[in-house]
């Protein structure tokens, strides 16, 4: 049975990205008389987020090197804070592995000091490396193949690594960790800039212009609107099972690079066209098909509510708002 969480303490982290914030936003909204510590990289971006939060401390720090220990009688903790951009991962592979594994050590270690209600660590459909099987439902315990020679691998190697860790911890610390493994998520507060594909689809259809594909757009997955992801990180926080990780995505989402940018057309914006433009150099992560279970996680409680239609729409329109804004 699902408990309220007024009166409660919270440790979040990436509260400046999407589902952070998403997460710092409903959090506020939904329960009364929350508090929330927010370690930052940037104080001033995170300060302009959160003017009006009378609930929120921010504190600027070095998440690779810091103890959290600034944070005082924490009750649930949630680490969204990761590198997201693949340029980034090639580029900076040992900066992008020590990113990922290094607060997240830290942060168990905390919870292992200190006694926690619930911990919740975001990974990521990367961990599963490349699978081709797009007729098979993959379950938590199936994975892919990953290229331990690979600059890109720094990423999904490093979160495996963080999910094993969590692991761990829950059998020899009793550490209440679970993982919300989540396919890519979008919706309302998506950086305009962000190149991942459904953003960067939907961020061409709202300015009216051609969707363009480098690849041949044949890698598969399903996608997960922001309000379900966070709903997700709520029934896990205080339901998950400790140790173990959760798929989080739509099932029905399931679509292709290419027939996305094809429904995003036809449903959305039939006034554009899609290209394909092949760039062998662009660092983009190996042709996969990952169709996420997501039975384990429905078993708690859960279930979607946003449709793929939904969640490009919602994107579309936040991307034509947020452009006429800036007009």
């Amino acid at each position: 049975m699902m408990t309220r969480m007024d009166n409660s303490r919270f440790l979040i982290t990436g509260a400046t990205g999407l589902i952070g914030s998403a997460l710092v936003n409903y959090l506020q909204t939904c329960f009364s008389n929350v508090q929330m510590v927010l370690p930052v990289r940037n104080k001033t971006k995170a300060e302009s987020m959160f003017a009006d939060s009378a609930n929120v401390t921010i504190v600027e720090c070095d998440l690779l090197t810091t103890d959290f220990e600034f944070a005082k009688d924490i009750d649930y903790i949630v680490h969204c804070a990761s590198p997201t951009a693949s340029a980034y991962f090639v580029e900076y592979p040992v900066e992008t592995y020590n990113s990922v594994f290094l607060p997240s050590l830290h942060l168990l270690q905390y919870a292992t000091r200190h006694e926690v209600k619930g911990f919740v660590y975001l990974s990521s459909l990367e961990v599963y490396g490349t699978v081709t099987d797009n007729g098979k439902l993959l379950s938590e315990e199936a994975l892919g193949n990953i290229d331990l020679t690979s600059p890109r691998s720094s990423y999904p190697l490093a979160k495996r690594a963080v999910e094993h860790l969590c692991a761990l911890y829950a059998h020899q610390h009793h550490v209440p960790v679970t993982i919300a493994r989540l396919t890519q998520t979008t919706g309302p507060g998506i950086a305009f800039e962000d190149n991942r594909v459904i953003n960067a689809f939907c961020r061409a259809a709202s300015q009216n212009e051609n969707i363009t594909l480098y690849t041949t757009g044949e890698s598969s997955r399903p996608y997960c609107h922001i309000d379900d992801a966070i709903s997700a990180i709520q029934l896990l926080l205080q339901k998950g099972e400790p140790g173990e990780a959760y798929n989080v995505a739509n099932e029905s989402t399931f679509i292709s690079a290419h027939n996305l940018a094809l429904f995003i057309k036809e449903h959305l914006n039939p006034s554009i066209n899609v290209k394909v433009e092949l760039k062998k150099d662009v660092p983009y992560a190996p042709p996969t098909q990952i169709r996420m279970s997501t039975s384990k996680l429905h078993a708690l409680g859960w279930k979607p509510q946003h449709g793929l239609e939904d969640i490009c729409r919602d994107v579309i329109n936040y991307y034509r708002n947020l452009h006429a804004y800036a007009k």
